[in-house]
């Protein structure tokens, strides 16, 4: 199971499309951890209308902390075998976990995976920001 953990500050303009994009996954055997940072707009009231409609959502409110904060809030509160993190203003395609998991599972020996992004900007630019490829058996060589 994959934890996908949500910080969350001043996002109601933006919730709907991440939230969704998340639970539309192709892959479905994951948590959504949507953490609620003491935003104070409604943001915390649209993360517990989630919790109610898909048993995958568990909300955490906490006081603001900052991202970092709200993260590690999430990594304790995670019970999934492997964690990754969607920041509340992005949103991700269809099928962005399926072939991360397939290649986590034959590839046993693998610590930590990156994977390109593309960003879109408000003036309808887009561009693929991607990483080297390396394979990373040891996350403290990260």
């Amino acid at each position: 199971m994959i934890t996908i953990i949500t910080p969350v500050y001043k996002a109601e303009k933006y919730l709907h499309r991440c939230v969704d994009s998340i639970l539309a996954q192709s892959y479905t055997n994951f948590e959504l951890l949507l953490i609620d940072d003491g935003s104070p707009d409604n943001s915390g009231a649209i993360c517990d209308e989630y919790a109610v409609k898909d048993s995958r959502v568990r909300v955490f409110h906490k006081e603001n902390g900052g991202v970092s904060s709200a993260r590690n809030a999430g990594i304790d509160a995670a019970q999934g075998e492997f964690l990754t993190f969607v920041d509340s203003d992005d949103y991700l395609s269809p099928h962005t976990y399926q072939p991360l998991i397939g290649f986590l599972e034959a590839h046993e020996e693998v610590d930590f995976v990156e994977f390109p992004v593309q960003e879109h900007e408000g003036s309808g630019k887009q561009h693929l920001l991607t990483f080297e490829e390396t394979v990373y058996t040891d996350i403290r060589h990260y």
